[in-house]
Protein backbone atom coordinates (compact mmCIF):
# COMPACT_ATOMS: atom_id res chain seq x y z
CA UNK A 1 0.00 0.00 0.00
CA UNK A 2 1.46 3.36 -1.05
CA UNK A 3 2.33 5.73 1.79
CA UNK A 4 3.69 9.26 1.81
CA UNK A 5 4.80 11.79 4.40
CA UNK A 6 2.62 14.91 4.40
CA UNK A 7 2.61 18.18 6.35
CA UNK A 8 -0.51 18.84 8.43
CA UNK A 9 -1.95 22.30 9.09
CA UNK A 10 0.01 22.86 12.31
CA UNK A 11 3.28 22.17 10.46
CA UNK A 12 3.81 18.68 11.87
CA UNK A 13 4.06 15.60 9.69
CA UNK A 14 1.97 12.48 9.38
CA UNK A 15 1.73 9.46 7.08
CA UNK A 16 -0.89 9.40 4.34
CA UNK A 17 -2.17 6.10 2.93
CA UNK A 18 -2.89 7.24 -0.58
CA UNK A 19 -4.95 4.23 -1.68
CA UNK A 20 -7.33 4.63 1.25
CA UNK A 21 -7.05 8.42 1.59
CA UNK A 22 -6.43 7.85 5.31
CA UNK A 23 -3.86 9.52 7.55
CA UNK A 24 -2.22 8.39 10.77
CA UNK A 25 -3.09 11.75 12.36
CA UNK A 26 -5.43 14.63 11.63
CA UNK A 27 -4.66 16.67 8.52
CA UNK A 28 -5.70 19.70 10.57
CA UNK A 29 -2.71 19.22 12.88
CA UNK A 30 -1.04 16.01 14.00
CA UNK A 31 0.49 17.46 17.16
CA UNK A 32 -2.57 19.55 17.99
CA UNK A 33 -4.77 16.46 17.79
CA UNK A 34 -2.43 14.34 19.92
CA UNK A 35 -2.14 16.99 22.63
CA UNK A 36 -5.86 17.67 22.74
CA UNK A 37 -7.25 14.14 22.59
CA UNK A 38 -4.69 12.15 24.51
CA UNK A 39 -3.05 14.64 26.90
CA UNK A 40 -5.69 17.27 27.66
CA UNK A 41 -8.68 14.88 27.63
CA UNK A 42 -6.85 11.81 28.92
CA UNK A 43 -3.56 12.03 30.79
CA UNK A 44 -4.45 15.34 32.48
CA UNK A 45 -7.21 13.55 34.41
CA UNK A 46 -4.79 11.14 36.07
CA UNK A 47 -2.91 12.64 39.00
CA UNK A 48 -1.31 9.49 40.42
CA UNK A 49 2.47 9.23 40.56
CA UNK A 50 2.48 6.15 38.33
CA UNK A 51 0.35 5.59 35.22
CA UNK A 52 -0.07 2.59 32.91
CA UNK A 53 -1.10 3.48 29.35
CA UNK A 54 -2.12 1.29 26.43
CA UNK A 55 -1.95 2.83 22.98
CA UNK A 56 -4.00 1.07 20.33
CA UNK A 57 -2.18 2.04 17.15
CA UNK A 58 1.46 2.95 17.97
CA UNK A 59 2.01 4.18 14.40
CA UNK A 60 4.38 7.12 14.12
CA UNK A 61 5.21 7.17 17.82
CA UNK A 62 3.89 10.74 18.16
CA UNK A 63 1.47 9.96 20.99
CA UNK A 64 4.15 8.05 22.87
CA UNK A 65 6.64 10.88 22.36
CA UNK A 66 4.42 13.68 23.65
CA UNK A 67 3.54 11.43 26.60
CA UNK A 68 7.24 10.92 27.31
CA UNK A 69 7.71 14.69 27.32
CA UNK A 70 4.80 15.05 29.74
CA UNK A 71 6.23 12.36 32.00
CA UNK A 72 9.51 14.26 32.24
CA UNK A 73 7.75 17.57 32.86
CA UNK A 74 5.41 16.18 35.52
CA UNK A 75 7.89 13.68 37.02
CA UNK A 76 5.13 11.12 36.60
CA UNK A 77 6.19 7.50 36.07
CA UNK A 78 4.54 6.21 32.90
CA UNK A 79 4.54 2.59 31.79
CA UNK A 80 3.50 2.68 28.15
CA UNK A 81 2.41 -0.24 25.98
CA UNK A 82 2.01 0.41 22.26
CA UNK A 83 0.26 -2.14 20.05
CA UNK A 84 0.92 -2.04 16.31
CA UNK A 85 0.43 -4.83 13.77
CA UNK A 86 2.27 -3.04 10.95
CA UNK A 87 5.24 -0.94 12.18
CA UNK A 88 6.36 1.93 9.99
CA UNK A 89 9.67 1.89 8.13
CA UNK A 90 12.91 3.45 9.41
CA UNK A 91 12.95 5.83 6.46
CA UNK A 92 9.50 7.07 7.48
CA UNK A 93 10.59 7.55 11.10
CA UNK A 94 13.51 9.69 9.97
CA UNK A 95 11.20 11.86 7.84
CA UNK A 96 8.92 12.83 10.75
CA UNK A 97 9.52 16.32 12.14
CA UNK A 98 8.05 16.07 15.62
CA UNK A 99 11.08 17.22 17.61
CA UNK A 100 11.40 20.29 15.40
CA UNK A 101 7.68 21.10 15.54
CA UNK A 102 7.69 20.74 19.33
CA UNK A 103 10.90 22.79 19.69
CA UNK A 104 12.72 19.91 21.37
CA UNK A 105 15.40 19.16 18.80
CA UNK A 106 17.66 17.94 21.63
CA UNK A 107 15.19 15.07 22.18
CA UNK A 108 15.61 13.57 18.69
CA UNK A 109 17.56 10.60 20.04
CA UNK A 110 14.74 9.90 22.49
CA UNK A 111 12.18 9.98 19.70
CA UNK A 112 14.25 7.62 17.57
CA UNK A 113 14.73 5.27 20.51
CA UNK A 114 10.96 4.77 20.68
CA UNK A 115 11.22 3.11 17.29
CA UNK A 116 14.68 1.54 17.55
CA UNK A 117 14.29 -0.32 20.84
CA UNK A 118 13.34 -4.01 20.63
CA UNK A 119 9.76 -5.16 20.31
CA UNK A 120 8.05 -7.51 22.78
CA UNK A 121 10.05 -6.39 25.80
CA UNK A 122 9.98 -3.54 28.30
CA UNK A 123 12.48 -0.77 27.52
CA UNK A 124 13.43 2.07 29.84
CA UNK A 125 13.52 5.06 27.49
CA UNK A 126 13.89 7.89 30.01
CA UNK A 127 13.86 8.35 33.78
CA UNK A 128 10.08 8.51 33.98
CA UNK A 129 9.07 6.58 30.87
CA UNK A 130 9.20 2.91 29.91
CA UNK A 131 7.90 1.42 26.68
CA UNK A 132 6.79 -2.02 25.58
CA UNK A 133 5.92 -2.34 21.89
CA UNK A 134 3.85 -5.31 20.80
CA UNK A 135 3.50 -6.39 17.19
CA UNK A 136 -0.06 -7.56 17.60
CA UNK A 137 -3.59 -7.24 16.23
CA UNK A 138 -5.94 -5.35 18.53
CA UNK A 139 -8.29 -8.33 18.79
CA UNK A 140 -5.45 -10.36 20.33
CA UNK A 141 -4.90 -8.07 23.33
CA UNK A 142 -5.42 -10.20 26.45
CA UNK A 143 -4.60 -7.81 29.31
CA UNK A 144 -7.02 -7.66 32.24
CA UNK A 145 -7.28 -4.78 34.75
CA UNK A 146 -3.89 -3.55 33.56
CA UNK A 147 -4.21 0.09 32.51
CA UNK A 148 -5.30 3.46 33.85
CA UNK A 149 -5.65 4.97 30.39
CA UNK A 150 -6.11 3.85 26.80
CA UNK A 151 -5.24 5.97 23.78
CA UNK A 152 -7.53 4.52 21.11
CA UNK A 153 -5.96 5.70 17.87
CA UNK A 154 -7.02 3.14 15.29
CA UNK A 155 -7.64 4.04 11.66
CA UNK A 156 -11.04 5.59 11.08
CA UNK A 157 -14.38 3.81 10.97
CA UNK A 158 -14.69 4.35 7.22
CA UNK A 159 -11.47 2.39 6.65
CA UNK A 160 -11.63 -0.27 9.37
CA UNK A 161 -15.13 -0.44 10.89
CA UNK A 162 -14.31 -3.77 12.54
CA UNK A 163 -12.02 -1.94 14.97
CA UNK A 164 -14.88 0.19 16.29
CA UNK A 165 -17.40 -2.43 17.43
CA UNK A 166 -18.31 -4.24 20.62
CA UNK A 167 -15.69 -7.00 20.18
CA UNK A 168 -12.78 -4.56 20.38
CA UNK A 169 -14.33 -2.31 23.01
CA UNK A 170 -15.01 -5.30 25.29
CA UNK A 171 -11.29 -6.05 25.08
CA UNK A 172 -10.56 -2.42 25.94
CA UNK A 173 -13.02 -2.48 28.84
CA UNK A 174 -11.44 -5.62 30.29
CA UNK A 175 -7.95 -4.16 29.89
CA UNK A 176 -8.72 -1.13 32.02
CA UNK A 177 -8.65 -0.92 35.79
CA UNK A 178 -11.74 0.39 37.57
CA UNK A 179 -12.16 4.12 36.86
CA UNK A 180 -9.86 3.68 33.87
CA UNK A 181 -10.29 6.03 30.93
CA UNK A 182 -10.36 5.50 27.17
CA UNK A 183 -10.03 8.50 24.86
CA UNK A 184 -10.35 8.63 21.09
CA UNK A 185 -10.57 11.26 18.39
CA UNK A 186 -13.71 9.61 16.97
CA UNK A 187 -17.30 10.57 17.66
CA UNK A 188 -19.89 8.51 15.80
CA UNK A 189 -23.19 7.34 17.27
CA UNK A 190 -22.49 3.68 16.48
CA UNK A 191 -19.12 3.90 18.24
CA UNK A 192 -20.66 5.49 21.33
CA UNK A 193 -23.36 2.80 21.33
CA UNK A 194 -20.77 0.00 21.14
CA UNK A 195 -18.86 1.49 24.07
CA UNK A 196 -22.00 1.73 26.18
CA UNK A 197 -23.01 -1.83 25.32
CA UNK A 198 -19.82 -3.25 26.82
CA UNK A 199 -20.18 -1.23 30.04
CA UNK A 200 -18.50 2.12 29.51
CA UNK A 201 -19.91 5.44 30.67
CA UNK A 202 -19.38 7.69 27.66
CA UNK A 203 -19.25 11.44 27.18
CA UNK A 204 -18.83 13.66 24.15
CA UNK A 205 -16.18 16.35 24.37
CA UNK A 206 -15.09 19.14 22.02
CA UNK A 207 -12.80 17.70 19.39
CA UNK A 208 -9.34 18.71 18.25
CA UNK A 209 -9.03 21.45 15.59
CA UNK A 210 -10.96 20.43 12.49
CA UNK A 211 -13.22 17.98 14.35
CA UNK A 212 -16.32 19.05 16.24
CA UNK A 213 -16.45 16.28 18.85
CA UNK A 214 -14.56 13.32 20.35
CA UNK A 215 -15.38 10.59 22.86
CA UNK A 216 -14.14 9.75 26.35
CA UNK A 217 -15.23 6.49 27.97
CA UNK A 218 -14.81 5.55 31.65
CA UNK A 219 -14.95 2.13 33.27
CA UNK A 220 -17.02 2.74 36.40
Amino acid sequence: MKREIIITKDGSTTIHLTDLNETYHSKFGAIQEAQHVFIKCGLDLIQTSSVSILEVGFGTGLNAFITLLEAEKRKQNINYVGVEAFPIENSEVESLNYTTSLNVEDKQDLFLSLHNRPWEEKNVIAEYFSLEKRKQFFKDIKDVDAYNLIYFDAFGFNVQPELWGTEIFKIMFDSLQDQGILVTYACRSSIKKAMIEVGFTVEKLPGAPGKREMLRAIKK
